[in-house]
């Protein structure tokens, strides 16, 4: 994927909505979860190489699968690739 072509002031913007979403309260707490989980996989043992919590389906996917686009079935995605993606779990 191409590097989007921002201009200063709008990349500063971004850089900064970003950043907001991602400290907010609730990503905040998935990724504290995520977290959580992780650490007691990999204490019991579990090898986690490649793989990442997904949220929407309550277990450890790689990681490529977990970058958006893996909604529940009663929320509609939007790409064609993401709702093919979907139906994989």
């Amino acid at each position: 994927m191409a590097k989007q072509k921002l201009s200063a002031e709008a990349l500063k913007a971004k850089r900064r909505r970003d950043l907001a979403a991602a400290n907010s309260p609730f990503r905040r707490e998935l990724r504290a979860d995520s977290q959580r989980r992780r650490r007691a996989a990999e204490k019991a043992g579990r090898n986690l190489d490649g793989l990442d919590y997904d949220h929407n389906t309550g277990k450890f996917v790689p990681l490529s699968y977990n970058r958006g686009g893996t909604q529940s079935s009663d929320k509609p995605d939007g790409t064609k690739n993401e709702r093919k993606q979907s139906r994989r779990t």
